[in-house]
């Protein structure tokens, strides 16, 4: 791998990461509720708050994985 194809390759993570970023941001925002989801592990202490949506994880995953699959069926044909 070349410096160019490397230096491509870092522009689009780094914007994919930035969109992923906005999005995230944006779901906290229009939907304040989901800290507050079933299965959600929060341990708070003096100076850090750590909030582990453990269910949501899962169904994300889920979809996401179902999401994929269709995806390359349909590209793969």
């Amino acid at each position: 791998m070349n410096f160019d194809n490397l230096g491509r390759l870092l522009l689009v993570l780094g914007i994919g990461l930035a969109l992923l970023g906005g999005l995230i941001w944006l779901a906290g925002r229009f939907f304040p509720g989901l800290s507050q989801f079933p299965g959600t592990i929060k341990i708070q202490t003096s100076g850090l708050t750590c909030i582990v949506p453990v269910l949501a994880m899962i169904v994300l995953s889920v979809l996401l994985t179902i999401l994929l699959n269709l995806a390359a069926r349909f590209l793969n044909k």
